[in-house]
């Protein structure tokens, strides 16, 4: 069982992988192994997920789990025995936790032994550098808008927007 990122990157079990890449990439990348709905596949995602609707997996081994604090990510590691663990990142999980950073980063390097172990961000923040310094391997994808015909560095495409959230998902609020 693997994951291939792009044609002859591939990502193998027992690995802890720590991958900055567009959000395109990752739910391709996820929704075009069959494979991967015979495993055990662990989704964690913080307060809001980016890709999770756009992976739309509902199988009965595909498990989700939100963590709202880094105390809930640490106990949700803790008890982690899936094929897949795949965790996207959420800096807000650190905040006033920061302690934890080093920690968690053990935990997913321990879970990588038994498992291929994901870490995902869109962009590189403080709290994921500290959370990949364990990684076996860490993955850059950069954006490519120059399609045929643009000038390099002249691309018009709008990149990211920074705490946009799909129309069909929604995080509750604590009142």
């Amino acid at each position: 069982m693997f994951i291939e990122l792009r044609k002859g990157m591939l990502l193998y079990p027992g690995t802890f992988n720590a991958i900055i890449a567009p959000e395109n990439v990752l739910v391709s990348a996820i929704k075009s192994n069959p494979d991967l709905q015979r495993f055990l596949f662990l989704y964690i995602s913080g307060n809001y997920s980016r890709i999770l609707t756009a992976i739309g997996r509902v199988d009965n081994n595909f498990e989700i789990c939100r963590a709202f604090t880094a105390q809930q990510l640490f106990i949700i590691l803790q008890n982690a025995s899936h094929t897949v663990i795949f965790l996207e990142h959420d800096p807000t999980l650190f905040d006033g936790a920061e302690q934890m950073l080093p920690q968690i980063s053990g935990m997913l390097k321990d879970a990588g032994r038994e498992s291929l172990v994901i870490l995902y961000s869109p962009s590189m923040d403080r709290a994921f550098s500290s959370l990949m310094r364990k990684a076996d391997h860490i993955i850059e994808i950069a954006f490519n808008d120059e399609g045929p015909g643009r000038q390099p560095g002249h691309g018009t495409s709008q990149r990211w927007k920074k705490g946009c959230q799909s129309a069909q998902q929604r995080t509750l609020e604590v009142t």
